[in-house]
């Protein structure tokens, strides 16, 4: 989550949303964001009937959908509103997308375990990799291809297709959550997450192609191994009791991840646009991500405070936050 504010100020704030190493961060950064969702999400013990999904996808749509389109109307109100009903909802298509991939998962998984069990994994893993290209392939081809398909392509757009080349990563969580014991043997060898390292900095290095096969290589294998090299560090950090940061703020900042998320588009210091040129001019790269990381870290603060406000109120708890009546 800081990370996607940090690039938001990159981008939104001080002009360039490459500056600073982001060029770096986006390689794993969603990758990572999905991955966390798909093993927060991966339960061994659900048990698929009709009453189960009917139950997790209320609850998902209260926490994902309606805090999405609340806070959408609010940044953006009509007319402006429906002209950012498109792919990236007005800069909200993560929580609308993260739906999309719960409905997915479930419902894919239901019956593929149902039908296949004994093929499960390589059939939901191919099913993964279909969806994932179809989206990248849509994304790389639109404008020449699909964008004049009027209301398909509005329809499709509603739907954040494009995005959905992120379920590898939701997938891959659910495999690690899986098979966890396993994840951790692996990753606790020396050599692995070296491997990881040269893997990623090599995949880092190659430059922008438009081979839309090397494209998508570069898109899936950079994400993989950096979302796995980010987690396997934080999880080795936190059972050594180690950080830079203490635990217990990073915990903080992760269970208010959708509170920060919704939020922080209202609290970007966009008047810091004109200072970003300035900026650049240095040429100074360590002094960009200080800069950056610093605005980005006061607006998490601020967003938390306003968080913490506004959950005072449980009305406002459910209906902006998804906070369950249970928790309230």
């Amino acid at each position: 989550m800081i990370l996607v504010v940090y690039s938001h100020i990159c981008g939104m704030c001080l002009g360039d949303k490459w500056m600073g190493w982001n060029d770096i961060f986006f390689l794993f950064r969603l990758p990572c964001f999905f991955f966390i969702s798909g093993w927060l999400f991966e339960k061994n013990d659900h048990d698929w009937n009709c009453a189960t999904i009917r139950n997790i996808v209320k609850n998902k749509f209260m926490v994902q959908i309606v805090p999405t389109f609340i806070f959408l109307l609010l940044l953006a109100p009509p007319p402006l509103f429906y002209s950012r009903l498109g792919t990236t909802k007005g800069g909200y298509w993560f929580t609308f997308t993260l739906f999309i991939f719960f409905i997915l998962n479930i419902f894919s998984s239901r019956l593929v375990r149902k039908q296949f069990a004994k093929r499960q994994d390589i059939l939901l893993f191919c099913f993964t990799l279909f969806i994932s290209v179809l989206a990248f392939l849509y994304e790389a081809y639109y404008n020449r291809y699909f964008r004049h398909f009027g209301w398909l392509a509005n329809g499709l757009g509603f739907l954040s297709l494009m995005t959905w080349r992120y379920y590898l990563f939701f997938y891959v969580g659910t495999i690690v959550k899986r098979h966890y014991e396993a994840f951790v043997r692996l990753t606790n060898k020396p050599l692995i997450p070296i491997l990881i390292i040269i893997g990623f900095v090599g995949i880092a290095q190659i430059p922008h192609t438009e081979s839309i096969p090397l494209a998508y290589l570069v898109f899936s294998i950079s994400g993989v191994l950096g979302m796995i090299l980010v987690f396997t560090f934080f999880r080795l950090f936190y059972t050594h009791r180690f950080s830079l940061i203490s635990h217990q703020a990073l915990e903080y900042i992760g269970r208010r991840t959708l509170d920060i998320y919704l939020l922080h588009y209202f609290l970007l210091p966009r008047f810091l646009l004109p200072y970003g040129e300035q900026l650049r001019s240095y040429h100074k790269t360590p002094l960009e991500f200080i800069i950056a990381l610093t605005i980005a870290l006061i607006v998490v603060g601020l967003c938390l405070v306003i968080s913490r406000i506004i959950r005072l109120s449980p009305f406002l708890a459910r209906y902006l936050f998804g906070v369950n009546k249970k928790t309230l």
